[in-house]
């Protein structure tokens, strides 16, 4: 009987425990992929809640501390993401910006950008600047409020203020031409004749001061406007320059404004 045919047993297939193996690790596969997608849609959902609620906060403080109109149009800008910034209490960067922003008797466009900003109210500001813009015409209400010069007939031609006053001469009066150029000057802004034109001659205020005496005094001067009765105390007046169609007046912001209510309440011209 020993040459009888020996059974032969089935191989097991060498695929079936791998192939099993990747069934059971696949759900493992599809949960952390589903995990990871809540964990980033949370990320992202809970990104543009902080956003939306510290873009609402900061507009409304703005319009109360500032006590703007309620239905003021007010921009607000943060460094992205906003998250970690809330979480470790302090934003990077904050744009504020603003346009036709009562001051006063006048309108302006505004803008605020700061950095290293508390959101507890525990600190001062890390840094901050404002740019004020002044249009021609509000320029002009501006201009009026100064002695000797009605407003009227302003022109803007970079880098200075065109106006034209009346200089009283006896019993008469005649029309001087002033080119005047913005300055900054102890937080006012200072307008400075550069040029003076009598008709369609261009003089010097000493040449005008030869043909007509120390009544040219009154006219060929210095020209102040005081805007910090417009502006929160802890804004100062930095820089002045002219553009086209605008003044635009670069201010510093204290760093204490954001908890120092005395900063937040409008200057003086005193």
């Amino acid at each position: 009987m020993s040459g009888a045919t020996q059974p032969t047993l089935p191989l097991p297939e060498a695929s079936a425990a791998p192939a099993r193996r990747r069934r059971r690790a696949l759900p493992w596969i599809i949960a952390l992929v589903v995990v990871v997608g809540l964990a980033v849609a949370a990320w992202f959902i809970a990104e543009s809640i902080t956003r939306s609620i510290l873009t609402n906060t900061v507009r409304e403080q703005v319009i109360t501390q500032l006590a703007l109109p309620e239905d003021q149009q007010i921009d607000v800008g943060f460094d992205e993401p906003v998250l970690p910034q809330v979480i470790g209490g302090s934003l990077d960067r904050l744009d504020i910006a603003s346009d036709d922003v009562p001051l006063g008797d006048v309108l302006a466009d505004v803008s605020v950008r700061a950095t290293d900003v508390p959101i507890r109210g525990d600190g001062d500001i890390g840094s901050a600047d404002a740019t004020v813009v002044f249009a021609e015409d509000q320029l002009e209400i501006l201009l009026s409020q100064v002695s000797g010069v009605s407003g009227a007939g302003l022109t803007l031609d970079p880098p200075n203020v065109t106006v034209d006053v009346d200089m009283p001469v006896f019993a008469v009066s005649v029309a001087v031409g002033l080119d005047l150029t913005p300055s900054a000057v102890d937080g006012d802004i200072v307008l400075t004749p550069t040029a003076v034109r009598l008709g369609n001659a261009e003089l010097t205020g000493d040449g005008l001061r030869d043909r007509f005496g120390s009544v040219v005094d009154g006219v060929v001067r210095d020209y102040p406007i005081c805007i910090r009765d417009r502006l929160p105390a802890g804004l100062t007046l930095r820089e002045v320059h002219v553009e086209p169609s605008a003044l635009v007046a670069e201010v510093d912001v204290d760093g204490a404004i954001i908890r120092d209510a005395s900063l937040q309440a409008d200057g003086t011209c005193s």
